[in-house]
């Protein structure tokens, strides 16, 4: 099974790391689902995780959930190249890291703006976008 990151399809920032994510990651083993879509929400069910509530991206990697602060690092960790060791941060607390990860959440509208719609998937990577099959 691919790693997946489930992100709100409507922020801005979220499609930003989604576009960021894309060209760092050039074996393509992240797919992409947004977490209002059909497949976001029944992978959220599947992992007992509250779609609705959009506050966190999801990544699932290795059959494992991770969120809020944990699933940025995760991606970072997945990602080849000198970005891994961003995931070193993990040694700070979660306790410490989710408050951040939660303000720069509560946030993110006012900061970098919304969609009236989620992200399309980018062409030339539809395969990556699990909602649009």
């Amino acid at each position: 099974m691919h790693t997946i990151l489930l992100f709100d399809g409507v922020c801005n920032l979220c499609a930003g790391v989604v576009q960021w994510v894309i060209p760092r990651d050039p074996a393509a083993r992240i797919h992409f689902a947004s977490l209002q879509s059909p497949i976001g929400t029944q992978l959220c069910a599947r992992y007992g995780i509250d779609a609705s509530a959009l506050g966190s991206v999801v990544l699932i990697h290795d059959s494992i959930a991770y969120q809020e602060s944990d699933a940025a690092l995760m991606l970072v960790s997945v990602l080849p190249g000198p970005l891994r060791f961003l995931a070193l941060l993990r040694i700070i607390p979660r306790f410490v890291r989710d408050p951040i990860y939660r303000w720069v959440a509560r946030n993110r509208y006012a900061w970098f703006g919304q969609n009236d719609s989620c992200m399309l998937a980018l062409p030339g990577y539809t395969e990556r976008f699990l909602s649009d099959r």
